[in-house]
Order: C-alpha cells, then sequence, then structure tokens
C-alpha cells in the first residue's frame, strides 16, 4: 500500500472524505513546515486531518502544529494555547512549541510561565529550552529572571552548548551585567558564538577599548566575529574606524556588505553608503533583501531617483518577494525622492502590509502636504482593522500640521486614546504645539506646553522657536530661544535659529551676543547643503558654491534667472539674509542660496520640460521658495524641492505647500 505525500495532499486540498491512504507522520510534518507556513485555509485543512487520523497523539505533529498556528501573520496565537491544553503528557518538543509561540506573540512573561509550569510536572528541557527563554528574560526587562534561567542552565548541565552560553552573554550583556557576561564567555573552551556575542556586547555599551582587546585576542574568529564589529563601531558612531575593518576583513558575505552600508547611514554619510554598493555590485555580489533594504535608504538620503528605480527594477527582476521589510524601504524610498505615485504604487502591490508599511505610507502623504489622503488612509486601516500604533498618529498629526487642520488635528488627537487606546508621548504633543504654532496660535502653543503631563523636550520647544521666526514674534523667540540654548547647548540648530530670529528684526546686537556664545561653547552650525540627482551622479551644492566643474555656467544661468524674474515682478526678500551688510550685498548673498545654484545647474544640465529634483538638508528660506514658484512658470519646469520639513511641488508658479510651511 502506498503513503500520500505532502504534494499529494495540498494539491487534493485535503479532502479527508475521500481519504484511504494511511498518512505519514513525515508527511504531515513536511506539510506544516511547508505550505501551512504561508496558508492558515490549508492549516486548518491539515488539522481536521490530524484529528481524523489520530496523528494529535504524536508529540511532533503536535508541537508542529502548535508552532504553526503560533505564526504572528495568522493571528490564531490562541489556537496554539488552547491545542497545548488538550495534550495530556506533553514532551518537551511540545512544551519548547508553547514556549516558543509565547514569545513569538509578543507574550514573553507567559513564555517564562510555561517554563515554570514545564519545570513543575518534572518534563526534562534541553539545550533548545533555554535561548528563548533568556530573550525572554530580556523582554520582560528582569535580569533576576535572567540569573534564575541561568541557574537551571547550570543545574541541568548545559553550559556546554554555545548556543544556550550566547543566548545568556547577550542577556547578561542587555543588563549591562558585562561581568557575568564574560564570565560565561569565558566558561570551558572557546566557542566563536559566544565570543561574538561578549564583542557585541560591549560594543553596544560603548566600551570600546574592552571590544578591541577581546576581538584582538582571539585568532579563531569567523566572518561574523569582523561584521559584529563592523555593525558595533558604526553603532557607536566610529565609521572611519567600521571601514577598516571592512576592508581589513579577509572574506565578506552579505551581511559583511549590509553592515558597511548601514553604519554609513546612521552616520549620515550617504554618498559613501552608495559607493560601498557599487563596488559590492563590481565584486559580482547579488543584493538580497536586507541590503537592498539599507540601499534604498541610501538612496532616499541623498536624492538619487535613478539608483532608486534600479534597485525597485532589480527586485522586480530577481522575483524578490517585497516583505514587509523590503516594501516598505521602497515606498518610504520614494516618498522621500518625491515620487509619492511610485511610493503608491509599491503600497498597493505589497501582498502582505506590515503595520510600519501603512506608518510609511501615511508620513509620505503628510510629508507632501497630501493630509486629508493621509487621513482616509488611517480610515481604510481601522476598516481592515489593522491596528494603529503611537508612529500612525505621528503621521496623522504631522499631516495635520502641514494642511492647517487645526481641529481636525485635535479631534485625532483625542481619537487616538478614545478609540484606539494610545496612550499620548511627548511626540504626540511635540505635533500638537506645531500644529498650533504654524497656524499663527503661539500664545496657545505656549500654554498647551506649560499643561503637558510630561516634560516638554527640547524638540516640542524647537517647534515653538521656529514658528516664532516665521510669525516674526521676537520677544517669545528670544525667551524661548535662551531657554533651548539652556536646555540644549551642545545643539548649533538651536543658536542658528535664534540668531536668524535677531537678524530677521534687525537685532544685531542679539545676533552678535548668540555668535560669541557659539564661538565660547566651540558650536558648528550644519552647512547647507542642496544636491541633484542626474543620470545617477549626485551633485552637491553650497551656498556661494565655486568648485562645480560647470561653474561658470551655473552663474551664467542664474543671472539669467535674475534678469526674467525681476521682469516678472520678483522683489528679492533681503530680510532672509542674516548679515549686516549693504542691500545689494544681501541680494548677491541670496542668489547663491545652495538651492537656487541646484535648480540653476538642473536648468542647463536637462531637456527642456525634464522636472528638476533637488533635495536640501536645511528648511528652506522665503525667498529661495519664492523664486522657485516663479522660475517654475518662466522656464515651464516641474521642481521638486524636499527640505528638512517637507516636499513642496511647484508648477506654474504655484507651490503645493500653498505657502503654509
Amino acid at each position: 500500500m502506498t503513503t500520500t505525500t505532502a504534494t499529494e495532499l495540498s494539491y487534493h486540498h485535503l479532502n479527508t472524505e475521500n481519504i484511504n491512504q494511511p498518512i505519514s507522520q513525515k508527511s504531515l510534518l513536511n506539510l506544516l513546515t511547508t505550505k501551512c507556513t504561508t496558508s492558515l485555509h490549508l492549516l486548518k485543512q491539515t488539522h481536521s486531518l490530524i484529528l481524523k487520523t489520530n496523528h494529535l497523539q504524536d508529540h511532533y505533529i503536535a508541537g508542529s502544529l502548535i508552532k504553526s498556528y503560533s505564526n504572528p501573520h495568522f493571528n490564531t496565537f490562541t489556537s496554539s494555547l488552547q491545542l497545548f491544553h488538550q495534550l495530556p503528557n506533553p514532551n518537551v518538543f511540545v512544551w519548547n512549541s508553547i514556549i516558543k509561540a509565547c514569545f513569538d506573540n509578543n507574550d514573553p512573561s507567559s513564555a517564562l510561565l510555561y517554563y515554570s509550569k514545564m519545570v513543575l510536572t518534572n518534563s526534562n528541557p534541553n539545550k533548545f529550552t533555554y535561548p528563548v527563554l533568556f530573550k525572554a528574560s530580556m523582554a520582560v526587562k528582569s535580569v533576576y529572571e535572567g540569573v534564575q534561567i541561568h541557574c537551571h542552565v547550570v543545574k541541568n548541565g548545559f553550559m556546554d552548548d554555545g548556543y544556550v552560553r550566547s543566548a545568556g552573554i547577550q542577556m547578561y550583556a542587555s543588563f549591562g551585567r558585562l561581568i557575568e557576561a564574560r564570565i560565561m564567555c569565558d566558561y570551558g573552551e572557546f566557542d566563536v558564538v559566544c565570543f561574538n556575542a561578549m564583542v557585541d556586547g560591549y560594543l553596544k555599551h560603548g566600551e570600546i577599548e574592552a571590544a578591541w582587546v577581546l576581538f584582538r585576542s582571539k585568532g579563531e574568529k569567523n566572518v561574523g566575529s569582523w561584521n559584529v564589529m563592523v555593525t558595533g563601531l558604526g553603532k557607536c558612531g566610529l565609521v572611519e574606524d567600521a571601514r577598516k575593518v571592512f576592508d581589513e576583513m579577509p572574506e565578506r558575505d552579505e551581511i559583511s556588505w549590509s553592515a558597511m552600508i548601514d553604519g554609513y547611514n546612521r552616520n549620515g554619510c550617504y554618498k559613501e553608503a552608495l559607493e560601498v554598493f557599487r563596488a559590492m555590485q563590481r565584486e559580482n555580489i547579488k543584493p538580497k533583501k536586507f541590503v537592498l533594504s539599507s540601499v534604498a535608504s541610501a538612496c532616499a538620503n541623498v536624492g538619487s531617483l535613478d539608483q532608486g528605480k534600479w534597485i525597485h527594477g532589480y527586485v522586480r527582476e530577481s522575483s524578490i518577494e517585497l516583505d514587509g521589510v523590503l516594501g516598505t524601504a521602497l515606498l518610504d524610498m520614494y516618498a522621500k525622492l518625491g515620487r509619492l505615485d511610485l511610493a503608491w504604487d509599491v503600497f498597493e502591490t505589497m501582498k502582505r502590509k506590515e503595520l510600519s508599511s501603512w506608518n510609511a505610507m501615511i508620513g509620505g502623504l503628510a510629508m507632501h502636504g497630501r493630509e486629508k489622503d493621509a487621513i482616509e488612509l488611517l480610515l481604510k486601516m481601522e476598516k481592515q482593522r489593522v491596528k494603529p500604533d503611537d508612529i500612525t498618529f505621528v503621521g496623522v498629526l504631522n499631516a495635520c500640521a502641514h494642511g492647517g487642520l487645526v481641529d481636525v488635528g485635535f479631534a485625532y488627537f483625542n481619537r487616538m486614546q478614545e478609540v484606539h487606546g494610545v496612550e499620548p508621548t511627548v511626540h504626540h504633543y511635540g505635533c500638537l504645539v506645531d500644529l498650533l504654532a504654524r497656524a499663527g496660535r503661539l500664545a496657545e502653543a505656549e500654554e498647551l506646553i506649560s499643561i503637558m503631563p510630561m516634560t516638554p523636550s527640547p524638540a516640542v520647544w524647537g517647534a515653538l522657536l521656529g514658528a516664532c521666526k516665521v510669525h516674526g514674534n521676537i520677544d517669545l523667540g528670544e525667551k524661548v530661544g535662551n531657554m533651548l540654548i539652556k536646555l540644549d547647548p551642545k545643539n548649533g540648530g538651536r543658536y542658528a535659529l535664534l540668531s536668524n530670529i535677531y537678524a530677521k528684526a534687525g537685532r544685531w546686537d542679539g545676533v552678535k551676543k548668540v555668535r560669541a556664545l557659539m564661538k565660547e561653547n566651540n558650536i558648528k552650525t550644519t552647512t547647507g547643503t542642496s544636491t541633484i540627482d542626474l543620470n545617477g551622479i549626485i551633485h552637491e551644492f553650497k551656498i556661494g558654491d565655486p568648485d562645480h566643474p560647470q561653474s561658470r555656467d551655473i552663474y551664467a544661468m542664474v543671472d539669467e534667472m535674475i534678469v526674467k524674474l525681476e521682469l516678472e515682478g520678483y522683489v528679492p526678500k533681503t530680510s532672509e539674509v542674516l548679515f549686516d551688510i549693504k542691500e545689494d550685498e544681501k541680494e548677491t548673498t541670496l542668489w547663491q542660496h545652495s538651492e537656487k545654484l541646484a535648480i540653476a545647474f538642473g536648468l542647463i544640465s536637462t531637456s527642456s520640460g525634464t522636472p528638476i529634483r533637488v533635495t536640501k538638508n536645511l528648511r528652506m528660506c522665503e525667498d529661495c521658495h519664492l523664486v522657485i514658484k516663479l522660475v517654475s512658470n518662466v522656464y515651464k519646469r516641474d521642481i521638486v524641492v524636499r527640505d528638512r520639513l517637507r516636499f513642496h511641488h511647484f508648477r506654474n508658479g504655484k507651490c503645493s505647500c500653498k505657502d503654509y510651511w
């Protein structure tokens, strides 16, 4: 008599009414670990078949079934629990399955509780029991639980297992207990997995020297050891040291390249991140999802649409699934590159949308001033029973702020708490302050700060300070600016904004005072830069930049723009010049702003009618905003500028922000 295979079962849709052949354990296990991982319908049919054929008494099938129902994407964790409680004498595999199911479904406390029950029933754990329990101890933030698990590991004789010890090292390191972590690392024979976990623990706590000493002390390193150093140094802000380690690696894998790209991204070195990716391509290494996600982030930050499109094309050609991570990275990239249409296409084609995908799309709509669409997407989330979180409402409130929807914003702030049970954080209150301040309701914004249920962050005060500049409230600006400098003394942006408020009001004594304070505290401000992507090459401009190879042609185009715009009635907003100089010098300075140079370069380098896309690292000044509106009309060009706050889509002399930014 032949045995039905798992493939045959799936093809016959598990027609349990007509099974005349015995079903093997191997076939059912194969089905549970393959096709049932992506189909809840098939999983339920398989469960029915297991019951009908009396296979539930098989511990390996029962444990695998518990594991299948614990898939977070199915939202059937309660089925795992119900199934477990139907089993009279679970063995270690079943216990491990329910413990892991609890942890995978964000219930680490229950994972620890089930282990306690396992001990009380005199069931013997194995080496697979403990790693997840160490992780659960970390998740509940209880070093006491972690120590108890460590004691059980020693008692039951599993200290020789490298994976158990490495999980313990990670647990102790997460609580800053580096001495205990090192004791576990040094126990018994050298294990490279434990070694890597210890180096990682040192780096996560900023113990750079200890990490170097340990790293250099052993010759039996693997590629993972080098990857840990590259990743950790990058996270510590030591990206140059990370690059040295990367260059010295005897061999690299995909994680190595991803770690270096992530390190550059984390430290704002996006051009360097793309250079590493190009080097990876030259070595004919095919990038996988996690690398592509990192590169997409770099493309978004340097404004490289061509490179971003190449990545998306590669994903399609390679039949790589747009999962929650990669799909979200691509849609976020397109949104930040000004192509909201392409971001929406990615969002719509994602088969499985994570909450982060919804949040990224809402955030993208907010950034582009599409407040009504952002709110509509939230309503769609609610209809599809996707539970929004705190980040969702930050996006919605930002959308309302960009659109000037003060009453609507406050209504959604209340709805966030009353309907969805999301407790407001300092970020949400910051959005409300921004909402009021942008609308010119500065007194109300200040009052809201005074009654916040938590200490306002510098970012909250910063939103009010920025609005003081926009609305010309020098008295409040001076008060808030001086307070911010005391709260956040190392942030050059706070000094610059207060100085700008003084300069705009002609208070040059105040400007002098702020600049003296900056010099005294050794504070540097961020240089304004604008980038434009032309045929895959990123061109960067700074104010008055003379270094571009086409500088002469660029400034000739600037002169042409001045003549044409003055014929359209353009009058320079010299109040935006932050120096006490003559009026004609102010006008010259205005025309040397980096975004104007980038647009001039775009005009001379692209054919008539081609859209121009510019990325600015700071908030665009009012004069540049006015100039670009006029340029879009005079030269009949669509111009998209992304500044620090939002996107501006210029067409026919108008901007998508409706001059509200």
